[in-house]
């Protein structure tokens, strides 16, 4: 990592942005906020701001936290979940359960979680890390009983 902030936008600032908010994909959001923390500017801050605030996976707002500190934002840092990260999402685990056949495998349940709501996949993948199949086969196994 670099220390030569340019104060401008980067010429691919629109395309940068686009990155930061794409829902499928926590390493391309995670890329986007370390290739946008390069160039102190104010569209960038606010893009920076709004990831650290919004953003569902906590290494994501970490970052942008660590981005707008080091342009000397005055920032509080992000404090992780103990909950759903998103919302509802054991309700959406549950359709997701319904909708396959009575003896479905996990591996089936995983695919089609991945296949209906990449957005609440990926957003638990990058959260969750290598722990990642671990949960969702213990949520796939709380489920089963229900």
């Amino acid at each position: 990592m670099t220390n030569n902030v340019q104060n401008e936008l980067p010429e691919n600032y629109e395309e940068l942005k686009k990155a930061a908010n794409r829902t499928s994909s926590w390493r391309v959001r995670f890329d986007a906020v370390e290739e946008l923390g390069q160039h102190k500017h104010s569209k960038v801050i606010d893009v920076l701001t709004t990831r650290m605030t919004k953003d569902p996976v906590f290494k994501i707002q970490e970052a942008a936290y660590r981005q707008l500190k080091a342009f000397g934002e005055d920032v509080t840092p992000p404090k992780q979940t103990k909950f759903d990260i998103i919302k509802g999402t054991s309700k959406i685990l549950l359709r997701i359960k319904k909708s396959l056949p009575a003896d479905h495998t996990f591996e089936e349940f995983k695919e089609k979680f991945k296949k209906m709501r990449l957005d609440v996949y990926d957003a638990y993948e990058g959260e969750k890390g290598s722990d990642f199949d671990k949960w969702l086969e213990t949520e796939w196994a709380s489920l089963l009983k229900k």
